[in-house]
């Protein structure tokens, strides 16, 4: 396995292992970070396990289209969160990002931080042209972390994600190497 690390100023993202399996469980099992989550609260650490040692296993490809990486306090190395860049076709340079934060963490600007690594990861280690995301209508903080982090609003896509509440319209979000710089 890739021994990638991300670093920022208070933040390191390293590729997960199954040592993150309790701390990635019991992210899952938080009703708040549940509410828009389309995964589902996991049964127990057995689906977690099950979940992530797919994810883990990606990253032994060569090379890694898929990265998982946890999210930790720099000094403390406390378990923030999880963070995804999944890559498309080589041909067109473009990736997705996908982030889950302890609601421990919310409010302090953890996760704006952690996408600026990852977009910078993605553009200058990567060589990418665009990186998108997207959202629940509803989900304003990760709203706020995607414009903060120069992300643009190009869309919505209505009754896309199946949450608990119902389904619900999801912004698509992107930014372009260009625009990063």
């Amino acid at each position: 396995m890739s021994n990638i690390h991300i670093s920022s100023t208070r933040l390191s993202l390293r590729l997960i292992g199954l040592t993150d399996l309790e701390d990635i469980h019991d992210l899952h099992l938080l009703p708040e970070t549940d509410e828009f989550n389309t995964l589902g609260i996991p049964s127990d650490l057995a689906e977690t396990e099950s979940i992530i040692s797919t994810w883990i296993a990606k990253h032994s490809a060569d090379p890694i289209t898929n990265y998982v990486f946890a999210i930790e306090e720099s000094t403390s190395r406390n378990f923030i969160g999880l963070f995804g860049l999944n890559l498309g076709s080589p041909k067109y340079q473009i990736a997705e990002v996908w982030y889950k934060i302890h609601s421990l963490y919310w409010g302090k600007g953890y996760a704006t931080e952690a996408l600026k690594a990852v977009l910078e990861y993605g553009f200058e280690q990567l060589s990418l042209h665009r990186i998108e995301a997207g959202c629940a209508v509803d989900i304003i903080g990760s709203i706020k972390v995607m414009e903060k982090a120069g992300m643009t609003r190009e869309g919505r896509k209505r009754k896309v994600l199946p949450l608990k509440s119902g389904w619900s319209d999801n912004f698509h979000y992107a930014i372009l190497e260009e625009d990063f710089r």
